[in-house]
């Protein structure tokens, strides 16, 4: 198993963020899109993450698609981790299914939520 230094999870925005960070129960960087990707800002993304091992959790819309293909075309090792669509966005899907979804990737999770 790789470092916590050297896994990095992408989510869209902040309140995914913290959600993560409320499942999670050991150091992951966690960094956030904001949404669609220009190309300056998807350059910054290929500088800060080409030596990582990537994991990208987006939401289940097509937003999170186009996300997707993006990251898809530029890291093609990258891991995709979903969320079922019925919940939509990463932040409302509940802490049991995202501990589910971290544990099968390896991560270690909280058991107290």
């Amino acid at each position: 198993m790789n470092e916590a230094g050297d896994r990095v999870i992408v989510v869209e925005g902040k309140t995914d963020k913290e959600k993560l960070l409320q499942v999670l129960a050991e150091p992951v960087a966690i960094t956030c899109t904001y949404g669609t990707l220009s190309h300056a800002r998807l350059d910054e993304f290929i500088n800060l993450l080409h030596d990582k091992e990537v994991y990208l959790l987006v939401d289940a819309d097509d937003s999170g698609a186009k996300l997707r293909k993006l990251f898809n075309c530029e890291f093609p090792q990258i891991h995709h981790l979903y969320t079922q669509k019925m919940y939509r966005e990463v932040a409302t899907t509940p802490p049991e299914y995202l501990a589910q979804i971290l544990q099968k990737a390896h991560f270690s999770v909280r058991d107290d939520f």
